[in-house]
This record gives structure tokens, sequence and C-alpha cells, in this order.
């Protein structure tokens, strides 16, 4: 196991605080119930290597069973977000190998997304800048995306000579852009810009480039504010249903709905309304 892996006790259900995790390959904070994951190599854009990919992985895998995170807010340093998978330390190396061993990184990176999708705090990436690649895939994978007018996105994958089918991009950015206008991106590579980006649904709105992540952590707040278990609930069946009938989805939304009424959040909504005050929900 790698020396950044979190307790795997956690596996058998025990909740506990990450605010004292210790980061290897990124930045890493946890305020009012907020984790910010900081992509930290500006001098390079904040490149991805095989190491912060796997840490990445580990991380959003055990946010599971956070006990202090209900909300994520993922950014990079110096004014761009991410470039991609270094060229030196991944894509070098990656010419190299054979195909038993091109697969284990391939499968890896799609854990990512994998666990991206399964946390069930909502996560949202402030994109300032570069986002390329795998950095664009990161911002797709994300529940919610701040943009910029400067930033630049780009599925590049086919000006190396790849398919645009990396890391679940054909299955989600349809979802997210339409089909279209995902085929034009994954076709061509070209790069998304920050006012395209907002017209055509990628970035839920754009800031201004040194007020972006203040904007997403405190959406991010104001998520962490709210029924937390019922926020996961939400991103659960949103992801889950993609694959649902209309009529599985109703049903499968009536019996995530009557979990969600035992919740002692909801009983606080119910007598905070009548008492004519604001709820403060704590997520149990």
């Amino acid at each position: 196991m790698s020396n950044y892996a979190i307790d795997p006790g956690l596996a058998a259900g025990n909740r506990k605080p990450l605010a004292g995790y210790q980061a290897t390959h990124f930045q890493w904070s946890v305020a009012d119930g907020v984790a910010t994951i900081t992509l930290n190599r500006p001098e390079r854009k904040n490149p991805l290597t095989f190491e912060s990919y796997a840490e990445l992985r580990d991380l959003f895998h055990n946010l599971k069973w956070a006990s202090d995170v209900q909300a994520v807010v993922l950014v990079g340093a110096g004014g761009n977000f991410c470039s991609g998978g270094d060229v030196h330390e991944i894509i070098g190396p990656l010419v190299a190998l054979k195909a038993p061993e091109l697969l284990m990184f391939t499968r890896m990176t799609g854990e990512l997304v994998k666990m991206m999708r399964a946390c069930p705090q909502p996560i949202i990436a402030a994109v300032d800048g570069v986002c390329a690649g795998a950095g664009a895939i990161m911002a797709m994978a994300s529940d919610m995306r701040l943009g910029t007018a400067r930033s630049k996105t780009a599925f590049l994958f086919n000006r190396v000579g790849l398919a645009g089918c990396d890391m679940g991009a054909c299955a989600f950015l349809p979802r997210i852009i339409g089909q279209g206008r995902a085929s034009e991106l994954l076709y061509t590579g070209r790069s998304l810009g920050g006012e395209e980006g907002e017209r055509w649904g990628f970035f839920n709105r754009l800031c201004e480039p040194d007020a972006v992540l203040a904007e997403a952590q405190k959406l991010a707040a104001d998520l962490a504010a709210g029924p937390a278990f019922a926020n996961g609930i939400t991103k659960t069946m949103l992801h889950q249903e993609w694959a649902m009938t209309i009529e599985q989805a109703i049903e499968a939304e009536a019996q995530a709905q009557a979990i969600c009424m035992l919740t002692e959040d909801f009983s606080r909504a119910y007598h905070a309304f009548v008492a004519k005050q604001k709820p403060v929900f704590k997520g149990d």
C-alpha cells in the first residue's frame, strides 16, 4: 500500500475526520465542512503524475467515510487548472510500455473518475486558465464547474494520436453539453473558451480569475450547510439514473426519498418551518 493511503479500516464503515490528512502530491485543506484540493505544480500548469493520479483516486475513495467533509473544491495553483498528464513523467514512459501495462494505467486513471462520482460529496471545479487532457476530464467529472473568461478547456487526446474516449468522456461529456458539441470537442481536440463553455453549459457560470476559487468555496459552503445525507443521495441518483428507464428512475427515487424522510435533518426542517426559523442541518 502506498505511503499516502488512508487507514484501510475505513472500509469497515468507521467514519473518520480527514482534516488532518497529509497530502503528498497536492495541497489539501478542510474548513467548515469544505475540503479544497489544490493541484500545485504551477510552473508546469499543474500536470498529473502517476503518483498524483493514484493519490487522488485513493482520497476520493476515502471521502466516502469522511465525517468532516460535506463538499469538495478542486482547483489549480498559479492561474491554471491542470494541463493533463505530465509529458515527461507520464507520456514519455507510456510510449515504452506494452499493452498489459498500458491497460493497467488506463484503468487506474478511469478509477479516479469512478471515485469522484462515487464519493457522496458534491465536487465543484474552479477552472481558470489551462484545463486540458486529464484536467478537462476532472473538471467534467465534477458535479459543477465555475470558470473564467480566460479558461481554455481541451479534450486534446486526438492531438496525440489517441481516441477521444478517455476516462469516460464519451459517456459524460454528451450529457453535459450535448452529443454534437461533445463530438466536436472530442474529434478535433480544440480548445473551448470560457464564454463559449458557459453558453454550452459546461460551466455553471463564469467568475473573475481572482474570485473563482472564493466563489467555488462559497458555493461549496452553501452545500455543506445543507442536508449532507440528502445531498449524497441526490448525487447518487443523478449518476445511477443514467442507465435507468423512466419507470425505474421514478421507483428508485421513491425509495431514495423515503429513506431521506427517515433522517433527523428532514424532521429538523419541518420543526424549523413550524417555528418560522431557518433549519440547521447536521447530516444525520
